[in-house]
Order: structure tokens, then C-alpha cells, then sequence
């Protein structure tokens, strides 16, 4: 069933619900007045004829039957019977084709107990009215049927009848076109996302200027439609730049042989080419190792976490990149060390935060003149933070947003060698381990990368 015909049926069933409910309620009330307004006339005329008995004594039975059958137009079907105080009938009037009422001892006891009883036979309502002057303690019994009253709600129910199903239908009417508008913006959007599809990612969804939950769940989609495109994009450019780096070691393998096997050669000279080829394949596995740890961060669940002392992986950082090259200097410097010894500990995996932070110590030493890393080691706020300063070229700031992209080098390093591979793999480590690098650049204070983690103190505070 469509959300349209859902919504209408609703609304109709609500709309129905609450007018059964008010029809049920008028009916009720209305019956209550008509039983307490009967009741008054006939306490009024069973008081009348408790007077004028009392007044006359016998002698007004013919007085009051008189009366009585001149009144049965006002009351209709109407019969009055006057017991004495031993339950013996003293006078009786029946209106033509009516019976006298049935009335029993119990209530008779019952009207001189409370004043009065009151119930209904036949359709006729009975009033049981207790009279007690010095004379005489008398009951009197008066029924009639009440015609205009029964008339009335009759004429009510049929009205409420009628009025229910004119509202009944008036509401399905209202809730299809109601729903039918609110949906109207919905299916717009249904219409746009299925111009959407992963070779037009740039279509958006007009979100309008309300600020509804339609409004919401458009800037939603929006949102979600730019981190889409972002990220087919990365991917084209990720597989785009493998391909090309990947291709150029084997376009080199491919061409040595070639040349090679056109004719024979010394020792040495395959010796250089089978020389020439290793550094190509190295350069390859580098690569695909490269590759294959960046795919290896893509999933948070594969990944063993531990507490780690952030102190000595930098140590193992600091004596491994000096043995990449004679020329290369690390300097690590500690803060003020912390009282508590939790403020060293990471919660993380200790051979993905060493291949981070050696990627980005051992860039700043590639990337500087003097070769020259100055790592240091400060605590703050529950957070281990960690700076790598360089003096190499200015990192100018429109491609600062791009050199954690795979394959992004910038302008002043495609003269050295490298895939960019390195700082893509250390955000996305650092990131699966909740922390979070930044960087600045300028020609005074050099390029400063800052990295914090959050301490095992921290997540035990919480």
C-alpha cells in the first residue's frame, strides 16, 4: 500500500474515532436530560396528585380522575396508581389501551426509604413518589411513555448518523488531498534521485528554503551525495596514479629485457641490466606493500588494539629512520613528563602507529636540506601529542588539504623519490586510532605536523 493511501486511511480512522466519540457523548448527554426532565413532570404530577388526594380525602377520586384524563395529552399512555400506608391501590387511573404499571412491595419500601424510585417498564418510565403530610403516608405510582423525548433522540441519532458519514467522508476526501500535498515534495525528490547514478554524482536534490524534516532528509542526501563523489573521486584518482606508478617499473623491466635479448652480452653488462631490474622490482614491492597497508586500514574491525607506549615507538621510529640513510637525524625532545604513567599509553596497534610515524619522521628527513627530523613529545588534557618539525620547502596552503590524498605530491617534491603513498597511510592509521593530524608551513617555523592521540587515561575517565 502506498504512503499516500496509508496517511489517508489514518487520518479517516482518527476523524472517525474522534466523531464516534463525539456523536456517542451528545447522545448520552442528551439522554440524561431527556430521563431528568421526564422525571421532573412526572414527580410534578405524581406531587399534584398526592396534594389533592390529601386535601379531599376520598372524595377525590372523581377530582383526580378528571384531572388525570385531561392531562393525557401531555402525558401520553400515562397511568397513576395511590397506595396507602398498608400497600392497598386507593385510586387507579389507566390512559385507554394502557395497563396499570406492575409495582411490588419491594419497591414501594423502596420509594418510602429513599423518597422516591424510579424505573421503567414497557417502555413507560415509572415514578414512585413518597408522600407523608399529618394525615397520611401514601404512594404514588405515575407512568407514562415519553413521546417527545424518544421523538427527540430519535431525530438526534438519525442526524448524528447522517453527520458521521458526511464527516467520515469529508476526512477521506481532506487526508488524500492532504497527503497527496505533503507527498508531493517527497515524490520530487524520488524523481531526482533516480537521475542520480555514479557517473552523474554532481545532480542534487532541491532541498527548498523550508526547515521541515523534508528539508532535513535533502541537505542529508546532499551531504551524503558529496562524501560519494568525493570519495569516486579518490578512487579514480587512487587507481588512475597505481596504475601509472605500477606501469612504469614494468614498461622499465619490459624494455631492459628487450634490449637485452636482441643480441648477446658481457658478464657486467647483464650484470647492470639484472642490476637495473632488482631496483625495479624493489621499487615495485615497495608499492604494492604500500597498497596493500592502505587497503589493510580500510577496515576498522581487522585490527588488534593493545596498550602501547607512545615513548617507545618514537625510539624504535628515531633509530630505524637513521639506518634508512648515514645522512639522516632525528631528534626526539620530551615535555613535561606526566605524574601518571597512563598519560605514555595508547590504545592502538603498535606496528600500524610505527609505520605512521616513521612515514611522516622519515618524509622530514627526505624532504629537508639538512635532513634533519625534530620530533617532540608533549601531554596535555588526557591527549599524547606529538610534533614532527622540518625545515624543507614551504607546503603552500591550497595543496595543504590534498597531500594526505594517495598519489598527491606536491610541486616542490616530484624531483624526489617516492609514490605520496606515505602521508595518506599515516592520516589513515592515525585516524583508526581516533586521533587526528594537522599541518602548517611557512618559511620561518618550517612545516610542523601535529599529532594527537587520545591516552588510555582518557578513555578510563570515561
Amino acid at each position: 500500500m502506498k504512503i499516500n493511501f496509508k496517511i489517508t486511511a489514518l487520518f479517516t480512522l482518527l476523524v472517525t474515532a474522534i466523531l464516534l466519540l463525539l456523536s456517542f457523548s451528545i447522545y448520552y448527554f442528551t439522554s440524561l436530560e431527556r430521563f431528568e426532565t421526564f422525571k421532573k413532570r412526572l414527580k410534578g404530577r405524581a406531587n399534584n396528585n398526592a396534594q389533592l388526594y390529601t386535601y379531599f380525602g376520598d372524595s377525590s377520586t372523581t377530582m383526580l380522575r378528571r384531572l388525570d384524563s385531561g392531562s393525557t395529552n401531555t402525558l401520553q399512555d400515562k397511568s397513576v396508581v395511590i397506595f396507602n400506608y398498608l400497600n392497598k391501590p386507593v385510586y387507579e387511573f389507566n390512559a385507554d389501551g394502557v395497563g396499570t404499571p406492575p409495582t411490588n412491595i419491594p419497591m414501594l419500601d423502596k420509594a418510602r426509604l429513599n423518597g422516591e424510585a424510579y424505573y421503567t417498564v414497557n417502555h413507560r418510565d415509572v415514578l414512585a413518589f413518597h408522600h407523608i403530610d399529618s394525615v397520611n403516608r401514601i404512594v404514588v405510582v405515575v407512568a407514562a411513555y415519553d413521546a417527545d423525548g424518544w421523538n427527540r433522540l430519535s431525530q438526534l441519532r438519525k442526524l448524528l448518523v447522517i453527520s458521521l458519514l458526511i464527516g467520515i467522508a469529508a476526512a477521506a476526501i481532506v487526508g488524500f488531498l492532504f497527503s497527496r500535498q505533503l507527498l508531493t515534495p517527497l515524490k520530487q525528490m524520488i524523481s531526482e534521485v533516480n537521475d542520480i547514478s555514479s557517473q552523474n554524482l554532481s545532480h542534487r536534490i532541491e532541498a527548498g528554503n523550508g526547515q521541515d524534516e523534508l528539508h532535513l532528509l535533502a541537505n542529508t542526501f546532499n551531504e551524503l551525495l558529496n562524501r560519494l563523489q568525493e570519495s569516486f573521486m579518490i578512487q579514480r584518482r587512487f587507481i588512475s596514479n597505481a596504475s601509472h606508478e605500477l606501469s612504469t617499473p614494468l614498461t622499465s623491466v619490459s624494455s631492459q629485457l628487450e634490449v637485452t635479448l636482441q643480441k648477446t652480452r658481457s658478464t657486467d653488462e647483464y650484470q647492470q641490466v639484472m642490476h637495473s631490474i632488482y631496483e625495479d622490482v624493489q621499487q615495485m614491492r615497495q608499492l604494492t606493500k604500500s597498497l596493500l597497508e592502505i587497503a589493510k586500514t580500510g577496515s576498522q574491525g581487522t585490527i588488534e588494539l593493545n596498550e602501547i607506549r607512545i615513548d617507545e615507538v618514537l625510539f624504535k621510529v628515531m633509530s630505524d629512520v637513521r639506518k634508512i640513510s648515514p645522512s639522516y637525524e632525528v631528534e626526539l625532545h620530551f615535555g613535561d613528563f606526566p605524574e601518571d604513567e597512563k598519560m605514555f599509553l595508547v590504545f592502538g596497534n603498535n606496528d600500524l602507529l610505527y609505520s605512521s610515524l616513521k612515514n611522516i619522521v622519515e618524509n622530514g628527513c627526505k624532504y629537508s636540506p639538512d635532513h634533519l627530523s625534530w620530533v617532540d613529545l608533549s601531554f596535555a588534557n588526557d591527549l599524547v601529542i606529538i610534533q614532527v618539525k622540518n625545515h624543507g620547502d614551504v607546503i603552500a596552503e591550497e595543496e595543504r588539504e590534498h597531500i594526505f590524498q594517495p598519489f598527491y605530491r606536491t610541486n616542490a617534491a616530484t624531483h624526489i623519490k617516492g609514490f605520496g603513498l606515505g602521508l595518506a597511510l599515516a592520516k589513515r592509521i592515525i585516524s583508526l586510532h581516533r586521533g587526528n593530524i594537522t599541518v602548517q608551513s611557512d618559511q620561518q617555523a618550517g612545516t610542523v605536523f601535529t599529532i594527537q592521540f587520545p591516552s588510555v587515561k582518557a578513555f578510563s575517565a570515561h
